[in-house]
């Protein structure tokens, strides 16, 4: 698979059906979920986002639907 944007990995990622949230707090962010996800969404999570280098996980996270409040 080409090398994809965070738009496209995070786009994919939640067409598979992926459950992770950001949660961002004093500018730092972490993945939240609460229930499995579909085997495809946790293993191209795990091939395409996992293996990044830390800023571009973050890239990637950002793009996640959030539980913070606006």
């Amino acid at each position: 698979m080409e090398q994809l944007n965070a738009r496209k990995l995070a786009d994919e990622y939640l067409r598979l059906g992926g459950h992770r949230r950001v949660v961002i707090d004093d500018n730092v962010t972490s993945i939240r979920s609460w229930e499995p996800e579909p085997d495809e969404a946790e293993a191209f999570w795990k091939a395409y986002v996992e293996t990044l280098t830390p800023e571009k996980q973050r890239d990637v996270e950002l793009l996640l639907p959030t539980i913070n409040r606006a």
